[in-house]
């Protein structure tokens, strides 16, 4: 297993955060310390890094792939559609086999899952002054209305991968950038060897690379970078 470095002196040992409330939920509804629960939406919540962190929690190894789970719904909204609106930017991969795959939740519009998927999906995204990477999801015309991403504090796959889900509140964990036109994540406790680099797995879904690119890239993952792009269409 490769490594990476945390500013911390030992590695806790903590399962992937768990759901922590919505509809129908009927268990624990608080979190361990450092943790705060997030709504994701009506019938969904999760249990996130709700402090500034001072230690990287890591899944037992050889645990599976369960750090984010959608919300079953389907999404009905319309979103702002196929035209990219003043002040945001589509986002894609440049990368077989998820080239010129864009940046979206899943379900479409709605909190869940950060996914790379089809261009006629694609989302569009700004990152605001705090460093949260914000996805507009209002109609054009409608007040505007954004989903943010969150990255998930417990890493998954021997610790090589950190989930990604977009919420309705702001994420708590580590700051996006643009790095040149690739988009970058980075937080206080973790050092990254390429903050550019990033996994799409099973399901399309989007996860943080904690290592180097090209390096160990764990099954079912492929390794891609992501970037900006501002046609006025995304296409593939």
């Amino acid at each position: 297993m490769h490594s990476f470095n945390v500013a911390a002196a030992a590695v806790g040992l903590l399962a992937t955060p768990a759901l922590s409330g919505g509809s129908g939920y009927s268990g624990s509804t608080s979190c361990v310390s450092g943790y705060a629960c997030v709504k994701l939406s009506d019938s969904y919540s999760q249990c996130q890094p709700g402090t500034a962190s001072t230690t990287l929690t890591t899944a037992t190894s050889g645990a599976t792939p369960s750090a984010t789970t959608a919300p079953t719904n389907g999404s009905t909204a319309a979103g702002p559609g196929t035209t990219l609106q003043d002040g945001y930017l589509w986002i894609r991969a440049v990368e077989e086999p998820n080239f010129h795959k864009y940046l979206q939740s899943a379900p479409l519009y709605s909190a869940g899952t950060a996914t790379i998927d089809l261009y006629t999906q694609a989302g569009q995204f700004t990152i605001d002054a705090d460093g949260q990477l914000a996805q507009l999801v209002s109609a054009p015309g409608e007040a505007e209305k954004l989903l943010y991403a969150h990255v998930a504090g417990a890493a998954t796959r021997d610790g090589r991968t950190l989930a990604v889900t977009f919420a309705e509140t702001k994420g708590t964990y580590g700051t996006f950038a643009w790095q040149g036109d690739a988009l970058t994540w980075s937080a206080a406790n973790v050092t990254r060897p390429n903050l550019s680099a990033w996994y799409v797995c099973e399901d399309q879904a989007l996860f943080v690379n904690l290592g180097n690119y090209l390096y160990q890239t764990p099954d079912g993952c492929a390794d891609e970078t992501i970037h900006y792009y501002n046609d006025k269409t995304a296409n593939d």
